[in-house]
């Protein structure tokens, strides 16, 4: 059986006459962090925004060995594909204990829900501080770590996150990648797309890099922490 999670293969989306995603082949396999780097604009959101349904796409996808051509988003969370998206998107006026409710709410073991949401409260101290507070009114770092416990809490066969890190201030951002790390020692399969290349690079196994809506380079991570060519264009140091 194979342990292939993911396998995207030639890739297409387009926004009206705009390509922005021109053919894009990659996996994650099980157990596996994978990041997607990249500069802004490159096609690293609509890659996930098509991975999770939310985007029309051309070419093929598959999740956990069958086709998720037609499928939903619900459809897909329903069989673990679960995302962090940029700019969070909590749910501003529910409390930060609500919005883990909602991340469980393809779930029906209410006693396994409820030993998660203090699961989360162990990870994020700060949120269980916070548990009757409504999520709008919180930080930036904070809904973030609001966001990531939300999604942990669907119990996902494989996680996307979207620029977990993108505003925050660096003790939160360690913070995040902390988690991160952590889910990673769990093996979760997960999906990176980070500005922050040199903190991608740390924590992942394997690497994408995307230019223009193609993949460029793709290996292993700590050894393109070493490549030239990523050092100079998305480490700022000099080949």
């Amino acid at each position: 059986m194979s342990d292939i999670v993911l396998r995207v293969a030639g890739l297409k989306v387009a926004y009206g006459g705009i390509q922005a995603v021109k053919g894009v082949d990659l996996e994650i396999h099980a157990g596996e962090l994978v990041t997607l780097i990249g500069a802004n604009g490159a096609g690293k959101t609509t890659t996930l925004k098509a991975i999770t349904g939310t985007q029309a796409w051309a070419g093929e996808i598959e999740y956990m060995g069958a086709s998720a051509r037609g499928m939903a988003p619900y459809q897909l969370l329903a069989k673990g594909l679960a995302m962090v998206p940029e700019g969070r998107g909590v749910f501003a006026r529910m409390t930060v204990t609500e919005n883990m409710q909602m991340g469980a709410f393809v779930r029906r073991d209410k006693e396994g829900v409820k030993r998660d949401i203090d699961e989360m409260f162990a990870v994020f101290p700060r949120l269980k501080e916070r548990a009757k507070q409504l999520a709008g009114t919180l930080s930036g770092g904070e809904q973030q770590m609001l966001a990531m416990a939300r999604a942990l809490m669907s119990r996902p066969k494989l996680l996307l996150l979207d620029e977990p890190s993108m505003g925050l201030s660096p003790i939160m951002v360690e913070k995040v990648f902390e988690v991160i790390r952590s889910v990673a020692e769990r093996k979760v399969p997960m999906l990176l797309v980070e500005q922050n290349a040199r903190l991608a690079l740390e924590a992942a196994h394997r690497a994408y890099v995307m230019e223009s809506g193609l993949i460029t380079l793709s290996g292993d991570a700590k050894a393109m922490l070493t490549d030239p060519k990523v050092r100079e264009a998305y480490l700022g140091e000099a080949a």
